[in-house]
């Protein structure tokens, strides 16, 4: 990985790249939200400002993925299907730590999601705890 990787701040001009992202994502991969947004409210969303820090992931002026890091110091991280398993995804996570040093990071991740499962605990992520819940 060259050092063309870069991590540029979410705009609301990164919309309709961060929808399709979304798109991309299978339901067993979501915790935060159960059904798919619809457009508006998906901008919506990013003009609300979310996160502490959101970022789209890019290389050689190509968007690849984003990563963010929430108010709670948990990071999120997505790349595009074609670019997973590359590497990509640990120069981003280097990177959004770099940029944004702290003495812990979290990742909440959907039990179902082996991959995202593995990612992180070979960057050396330990699970601290199971969530349930319960809906009526």
């Amino acid at each position: 990985m060259n050092s063309s990787l870069n991590l540029k701040p979410v705009g609301i001009s990164d919309s309709k790249f961060l929808y399709e992202l979304l798109m991309e994502r299978k339901l067993y991969m979501n915790i935060s939200h159960k059904k798919m947004p619809n457009y508006d409210d998906h901008v919506q969303f990013i003009r609300s400002k979310p996160y502490t820090k959101w970022y789209i992931i890019t290389k050689n002026h190509k968007k690849l993925g984003s990563i963010y890091l929430s108010k709670q110091g948990e990071i999120g991280i997505f790349l595009k299907k074609e670019i997973q398993k590359k590497g990509i995804g640990v120069k981003a996570m280097e990177e959004i730590m770099k940029l944004n040093p702290q003495k812990r990071y979290l990742a909440n991740i959907n039990p179902n999601n082996k991959n995202s499962i593995c990612f992180f605990k070979k960057l050396g992520f330990n699970l601290i705890q199971y969530t349930f819940e319960k809906e009526n």
